[in-house]
């Protein structure tokens, strides 16, 4: 994948898979892999050890990584896909449904 057009701190709508329907707020991205985290999608259950940082270790439920291409970005309650233009000289993102610019 060579850019993803989802960013850290996006608000997301799950379009695939066991959590579809889900929103939440994009926490990681990671280019290289095409895959996001989003808030309270993809619950894995990790078994941990007693350590320093965790002193009683056990059960810890924490969100895993999906595909960029089943989530889509929302933009006034609404999922849209995200397109890219150019403002001047500056590259900007913009909602396809609307024409508004993201950032």
């Amino acid at each position: 994948m060579s850019m993803l057009k989802i960013k850290k701190g996006d608000t997301v709508k799950v379009i695939a898979g066991k959590d579809k329907d889900k929103e939440g707020k994009v926490i990681a991205v990671n280019q290289k892999e095409g895959k996001v985290v989003v808030e309270g999608v993809n619950m894995l259950t990790k078994h941990t050890k007693p350590s320093a940082a965790n002193q009683n270790g056990g059960i810890i439920h924490q969100e895993g990584p999906i595909d960029a291409s089943n989530v889509m970005y929302v933009h006034k309650g609404k999922a849209t896909r995200v397109g890219i233009k150019m403002d001047g000289d500056k590259k900007v993102r913009y909602a396809k449904s609307t024409g508004e610019v993201i950032d």
